[in-house]
């Protein structure tokens, strides 16, 4: 699993960043100030850091700039309101290796945190998944049971992926709304569509699902 470590003082923005990027597959811990980031930069086993740069008690050029003397060369991706030219030069020159400017949306987010991911050699995805008698290729965008090719659609397959990322957890329509289809206004009965037509395609017995499990009342959980 990849472990991320997100320094944000404002309650709202962090609560906000831990729980899409817990859907997202990501474990997720949250630190509030400058010097429990950098104590909790050099304890802990993180692959990313997500650093807020107006922080209490040292602000993050001063949280990175420390970590990056002390020889911590865990990814960091700096996030501030701020504007200047400047400043984003200055934190590239002191160690971060991605600079994002608030507002943000998850979705560019997202991207930044696999970009860096991937430069690092800690991609937040394996190449390839298995389970059952189905495994699926993340980099060729393929499914295959008992060894056999199974066409699924481009939404299946991020619906797929999805699921797989927060596998175990339940996610309701409208975060797989948010996930699958972030761009479009589609409703409930999209959802539901396409995971019966997933599950027909990656289920033995589809009545019965042994893998993609409804939760009455609240969406559902991928048991791969």
């Amino acid at each position: 699993m990849i472990r991320i470590l997100v320094v944000e003082d404002e309650p709202g923005i962090a609560l906000g960043l831990e729980e899409d990027l817990t859907i997202e597959g990501y474990v997720v811990e949250i630190a509030r100030d400058g010097e429990t980031a950098v104590r909790r930069g050099h304890e802990g086993q993180f692959n990313m850091i997500l650093l807020d740069v107006m922080l209490p008690k040292k602000d993050g050029f001063q949280v990175c700039r420390e970590l990056r003397r002390a020889g911590v060369q865990t990814p960091i991706i700096l996030l501030t309101a701020k504007t200047m030219e400047a400043e984003k030069v200055l934190g590239l020159q002191i160690g971060a290796d991605d600079y994002v400017t608030k507002p943000f949306s998850p979705i560019e987010l997202r991207a930044r945190i696999q970009a860096v991911l991937r430069r690092a050699g800690g991609s937040s995805e394996p190449e390839t998944y298995r389970f059952g008698d189905a495994e699926v290729d993340f980099a060729r965008c393929e499914l295959h049971r008992s060894g056999k090719p199974v066409e699924l659609t481009a939404v299946e397959f991020r619906l797929l992926t999805a699921f797989i990322g927060s596998r175990g957890r339940v996610l309701s329509r409208d975060q797989l709304l948010d996930k699958v289809w972030p761009d479009t206004s589609c409703g409930d009965r999209v959802v539901d569509t396409h995971v019966s037509n997933l599950r027909k395609k990656i289920e033995e017995n589809p009545a019965e699902p042994r893998f993609l499990i409804s939760v009455r009342g609240m969406g559902y959980r991928f048991d791969g």
